[in-house]
């Protein structure tokens, strides 16, 4: 199943921008609109559409998430990772009160 329609997907990577006749940060946006995706490519200094383009979204393959469910049943539950205590949250100290001194102004107003 595709991406829901609208949904944005935001990549920045380095390349080199020809308005700016340097290497910067390009913008890469992906927008999915249903079995279609746009992708606009922009630099983020001089903010200039570098290139856009229309094309068919990839399908998406559902046998990762049924692979990650798979292993997931077979870790037994003492090798799983326990939740922190809360024990050794309650020990830090809680931040101190400001006095009425440091919220008073230190300037006479004109």
């Amino acid at each position: 199943m595709n991406k829901r329609p609208g949904h944005v997907e935001v990549f920045v990577e380095t390349g080199y921008c020809s308005f700016c006749d340097r290497v910067r940060n390009l913008r890469r946006e992906e927008h999915h609109l249903g079995t279609l995706v746009r992708t606009v490519l922009t630099c983020e200094t001089c903010h200039r559409t570098l290139s856009s383009t229309m094309g068919v979204a990839p399908a998406e393959t559902e046998a990762p998430a049924n692979e990650a469910a798979a292993d997931a049943a077979e870790v037994p539950a003492a090798a799983k990772p326990q939740p922190a205590k809360r024990a050794a949250a309650s020990k830090a100290r809680p931040a101190a009160p400001k006095t009425k001194a440091a919220k008073s102004r230190t300037t006479k107003p004109k």
